[in-house]
């Protein structure tokens, strides 16, 4: 699809920038080894590419946003090390590769997800791009939309829903901060890097959540119906651990309605950005028909 060719272009320098960062902040050799493997394992780059597309859109330079793309892009993986542990879902799969906790042991795992989460924000505090402010905004909105009433919040709410039926409302309010949080900060960061009017902010924070909700369950329906190879992770885990998800309490098809209802919302709500609209909305799209 168009989107991977228009949001390829921000990976590489996104990487590069996460690895020098990574290269200069650990003094144990195995905790600097299970921070590259995890970073280096691959992965979309949504959340760093979204941040600077939406600089980009705006008429900023994305070099300004290299330390910010890198910071989220940190706290995700921590999340992933962290999800995939044993005591948490349990995987051995991440990204097409064994887990951090099954090659360098639990202990290790746990730490390299520590070393990343503070060194996202020593990245922006120490960013020579940003200003004091930006820093100040963007370490104050990382925080809280990565913490406990956030992403981290959301996985709580996650793990305390095993083996029971949420109701709807209460399903969508666990997506919206365990995935939309860190979605909606890539975005507004971005915008705020950008010096964005408050108006485009809102109408940002509002498209952000349609799309993050659009997201999870996008992955709601590729746990049933997507191929292992392909997304590089376990499918069929959401039934085997009697997780609630949109498909489990609307079924498939109404799970494939709802993802409509929010792709509609998100898209609309770009009809009159005041920027250009066309990666954002190739990422709508993309989120829509993605297959991993």
């Amino acid at each position: 699809m168009e989107i991977a060719k228009t949001l390829g272009k921000y990976i590489p320098p996104v990487e590069q920038r996460i690895m020098e960062w990574i290269d200069g902040a650990a003094v144990a050799e195995t905790l600097h080894k299970s921070m590259r493997y995890s970073m280096e394992a691959g992965g979309k780059r949504m959340r760093p590419s979204l941040l600077l597309a939406t600089i980009e859109s705006l008429g900023g330079n994305i070099d300004k946003g290299l330390d910010a793309a890198a910071a989220i892009e940190m706290v995700h993986t921590y999340s992933l090390i962290h999800d995939d542990l044993p005591s948490m879902d349990n995987d051995s799969l991440r990204r097409g590769k064994p887990t951090n906790h099954v090659v360098f042991g639990e202990a290790t795992a746990i730490l390299a997800g520590d070393a990343l989460l503070t060194l996202a924000f020593q990245a922006i505090a120490h960013s020579t791009t940003l200003t004091n402010q930006q820093k100040v905004h963007l370490i104050g909105d990382l925080s809280s939309h990565a913490g406990s009433k956030g992403m981290v919040g959301g996985q709580m709410l996650d793990m305390e829903g095993e083996k029971q039926s949420l109701p709807l409302e209460k399903l969508q309010q666990v997506h919206e901060l365990k995935t939309g949080k860190l979605l909606t900060f890539s975005i507004v960061a971005g915008a705020k890097i950008a010096e964005a009017s408050e108006d485009t902010i809102k109408k940002l924070e509002n498209f952000s959540y349609h799309l993050g909700i659009a997201f999870q369950i996008k992955d709601d329906i590729l746990d049933v119906e997507g191929l292992e190879e392909v997304i590089g992770k376990s499918v069929g885990k959401d039934q085997s651990t009697e997780k609630s998800t949109y498909p489990s309490l609307l079924t498939l098809q109404g799970a494939k309605q709802k993802l409509q209802f929010h792709i509609r919302q998100a898209a609309e709500l770009l009809e009159d950005y005041s920027g250009d609209n066309q990666v954002l909305l190739q990422l709508v799209e993309w989120v829509e028909k993605r297959d991993r």
